[in-house]
């Protein structure tokens, strides 16, 4: 039989011998296994239903994995069936199980398939199954961005996905560390070698270093403008994780909150022709430093 080909000979040998199973024979090998837990019409049950598992896997032999693996995960989806079969039902095991032994394999195929874990989601895994189906069904009529609109109508997913899950398909996973030559892989380099790094060179990393400790040098020159007052005041109102309130300041220096607001505006003021009475350019300075965040940072 055409189904077979490329199984392992034993194990086709074994599911075309095992004998096909009438209704009531099935019915009562899955009694005995439902209320009497009997392994040997588990193990009967089970058998003649290899040619189904078979059947069902052969369906996905088109992702690259290995036959022998799809028919091991379909047969536990096999047996998943037979625990939750409920034979007073009037339903055929086989249509049951059918429904178990594709779910088994459609999430050994994703989990699988590649590396980059795709299809968690119900209309995700609908895209990953029915892509191929479709695009050659609507290829005839569509191409290109029509075709796509027509697949996520179909499949009710966006046609962002349709593309993402068509350019998947379309290579393989490749490794970082393959040679780019199969003349001499030991000597070529490798597709590592090609990635662009996005870290900054070392001469911007020492030209910021630079600046920053001028900032830093020339805002605690700024700072020693201040009066003791102005610099506390700017300490807790600027430089503080959580910035004073001007009542508290009031308080504490027994003033007003509109006497510590006009002592913080004029301390900030001295702060800013401070910084500024230099040539901005050619300290690398400007008006940045006065911002809060740049006050904790550079603080001295």
């Amino acid at each position: 039989m055409a189904q077979y080909i490329g199984l392992d000979r034993h194990l086709a040998a074994a599911a075309r011998a095992a004998p096909f199973l009438d209704r009531e024979e099935e019915r009562d090998l899955a009694v005995r296994w439902h209320d009497d837990h009997d392994e040997r019409a588990l193990h009967r049950l089970t058998q003649a239903h290899m040619r189904l598992v078979i059947a069902v896997s052969m369906r996905f032999r088109h992702y690259g994995l290995p036959i022998s693996d799809l028919i091991q995960e379909g047969h536990v989806g096999l047996l998943q069936a037979a625990a939750r079969f409920d034979p007073a039902r009037d339903v055929r095991f086989s249509t049951y199980a059918t429904w178990w032994i594709r779910a088994a394999i459609q999430d050994f195929v994703l989990r699988n398939w590649s590396i980059v874990r795709g299809g968690t989601s119900s209309t995700q895994k609908a895209l990953f199954f029915n892509l191929r189906r479709l695009r050659a069904k609507l290829s005839v009529q569509h191409s290109g961005a029509a075709m796509f609109d027509q697949i996520a109508r179909t499949l009710g997913v966006q046609r962002a996905d349709v593309e993402l899950m068509d350019a998947r398909f379309a290579s393989s996973d490749l490794s970082l560390n393959a040679s780019m030559s199969e003349a001499d892989p030991a000597a070529a380099a490798q597709r590592l070698d090609l990635l662009a790094d996005e870290r900054p060179l070392p001469d911007a990393l020492a030209e910021d270093a630079i600046d920053a400790d001028r900032r830093i040098a020339r805002l605690a020159e700024a700072l020693r403008q201040l009066n003791p007052r102005e610099l506390d005041i700017v300490r807790h109102r600027q430089l503080a994780d959580e910035a004073a309130t001007l009542e508290s300041l009031g308080a504490r220096f027994g003033i007003s909150k509109e006497r510590v607001r006009q002592i913080e505006c004029r301390a900030l003021q001295k702060l800013r022709q401070a910084l500024t009475g230099q040539d901005a350019d050619e300290r690398g300075l400007d008006r940045d430093l006065l911002d809060r965040d740049a006050f904790r940072l550079n603080q001295p």
